[in-house]
């Protein structure tokens, strides 16, 4: 199927999930993740009007960034490009080039982001929920801390939280990974989740995600690769 189908088959899932919810389907974010497939493809996407894209890794992005306007696509413009994988310290310059940083992890990157932004970026603590050891992000118990310190960084707007669910058969089974960061979210007044992914979303949006980021329901089976948010 094309891209443009498979965008309106997700979009139709998402509304059938806030449906049964009892929420606004315009109040869910379809990030559409990139990784590993070309430009043309976001392109593809773009044109059936497709606006909010995820990438994983910075350099990928950047020459990305730099592709795009050869399609007649202007980042921060016709698109915004959401960071979504981990973020190393000594890239953390590149941090403003993105509508958003979603997988902040620590308080040493948050400090090291903010060091070199001109101007506000919006950003998500990312949170290891299913505490796995192959994952990045702030444990539960953490994040209140870490929130308070990273909070009055200079040029860092703190929108919400973001997870990455351990992969399972059934959904059903990382409902509690989304309730959790849900509550967490509640209790610090952060009104952003980004949580569900190719496999689980419609499970996240029914526990309140108002971003999930798919891939492979989108672009298509990709090469298996390290790095969290790749479903």
């Amino acid at each position: 199927m094309s891209i443009a189908s498979n965008l309106d088959r997700v979009s139709q899932q998402i509304a059938d999930a806030c449906h049964r919810a009892g929420r606004d389907p315009s109040a869910v974010s379809l990030i559409a993740v990139s990784k590993t497939f070309p430009v043309s493809a976001i392109a593809e996407a773009a044109a059936a009007g497709q606006r909010q894209f995820g990438e994983n890794r910075v350099q990928e992005a950047l020459a990305k960034i730099e592709q795009l306007p050869s399609h007649g696509i202007e980042v921060n413009e016709d698109i915004d490009l959401h960071l979504i994988g981990h973020l190393q310290r000594n890239k953390a310059r590149h941090a403003g080039q993105f509508a958003s940083v979603q997988s902040v992890d620590s308080v040493r990157l948050a400090a090291a982001i903010s060091r070199r932004l001109e101007r506000e970026l919006p950003v998500l603590l990312e949170v290891n929920v299913g505490q796995e050891a192959s994952k990045e992000g702030f444990a539960v118990c953490d994040v209140s801390e870490a929130f308070e310190q990273i909070s009055v960084l200079p040029n860092l707007r703190i929108d919400g939280l973001m997870t990455v669910a351990p992969e399972v058969a059934d959904p059903e089974q990382v409902r509690p990974v989304f309730r959790t960061l849900r509550e967490l979210a509640e209790r610090l007044s952060l009104s952003e989740l980004s949580m569900g992914m190719t496999n689980d979303y419609s499970v996240a949006i029914e526990e309140g995600s108002t971003m999930v980021r798919v891939g492979r329901a989108i672009f298509g089976e990709r090469p298996s690769a390290p790095g969290g948010g790749l479903r």
